[in-house]
């Protein structure tokens, strides 16, 4: 308890001493009490989550570059990985399915895809792993359970800093050239969008596989499938002609990352006004649920 609410609640409370005999009673008043381990309201919540907001930032950036520590490659698979992936999809798409005609830059096209959404891929399965990797902590320690999901994204992003690095040098080395514009700064403002997105996401995820448990195993045939429905290897226009099936498409959070970061690295183009505010409303309202929806189950985690 901080000294704040420890001196809140010596003043709120009735401290009667009753002498009997050797025995010394202290009746306090039940208003000052509070459930050990019980959950907080919203906005204490979130106070605890900012006060521990460097513990994150240390724990994430700390555990960014350690998952491939035991291979020989170490970090180079956080880049190698991608590569790989978008090798594969190029050869199968791109040469034997022939999905690249029509696509202007193909190869840089692919690139945005697999890169950028492999990020929100990760963040989505460790966020579901989080409380699970977590337990030992959960059960030893008082903490806001969310900093374990807020940690795994944090992870993934800083982890992110040489993928996006490797992604843009490639853009623009590999030919047809990606062409450097001043819209090439509006980039950050999506990867932060996404990131506002893949926080809520992991939210709750960690929430839904804690409870039950094989949702983890559902969650690699979902990525697959909103793999494929997110634009990632192939453009829309070419296999959906029902307007209003494209329209739900579009309206995809992971399509928006990628369509609206293609026009800005890759075309020069402005993305649509209803692009950006769509991703906004998608980023705000996923974090938004997703914390709400996992602060309501704080006091349950570690118990089942």
């Amino acid at each position: 308890m901080s000294t704040e609410d420890t001196q809140t609640a010596m003043a709120n409370a009735r401290f009667v001493e009753q002498i009997h005999g050797d025995e010394h009673h202290e009746v306090v008043g039940a208003w000052a009490l509070r459930p050990v381990g019980g959950r907080p309201s919203l906005n204490d919540y979130v106070r605890e989550l900012h006060r521990r907001r460097h513990f994150v930032w240390a724990d994430a950036r700390a555990r960014a570059f350690s998952g491939e520590s035991g291979t020989l490659l170490g970090n180079a698979w956080l880049v190698v990985k991608p590569l790989l992936d978008g090798l594969t999809y190029y050869l199968i798409f791109g040469l034997l399915l022939q999905v690249s005609r029509g696509i202007d830059n193909y190869v840089g096209y692919l690139l945005v895809g697999v890169f950028l959404f492999s990020y929100t891929s990760r963040s989505l399965t460790g966020g579901a792993s989080a409380l699970v990797n977590g337990r030992n902590m959960i059960r030893g320690f008082s903490f806001p359970r969310a900093t374990l999901p807020i940690s795994v994204v944090i992870r993934e992003a800083v982890g992110m800093v040489p993928v996006v690095t490797t992604m843009v040098a490639l853009i623009l080395l590999i030919p047809p050239h990606a062409e450097v514009t001043w819209r090439w700064a509006l980039f950050p403002a999506v990867f932060a969008l996404q990131t506002v997105f893949n926080t809520g996401l992991a939210l709750i995820a960690a929430r839904l596989t804690v409870h039950v448990p094989d949702l983890r195993n559902v969650l690699s045939f979902v990525t697959r499938l909103w793999l494929y429905g997110s634009a990632v290897m192939f453009s829309f226009d070419r296999f959906v002609t029902d307007e209003r099936l494209l329209t739900a498409l579009e309206l995809n959070p992971a399509f928006l990352v990628l369509d609206i970061s293609r026009d800005l690295l890759l075309y020069g183009a402005d993305p649509a006004a209803r692009s950006w505010l769509t991703l906004s409303a998608w980023a705000l309202a996923t974090f938004v649920v997703g914390l709400v929806f996992f602060w309501r189950a704080e006091d349950r985690y570690g118990h089942d």
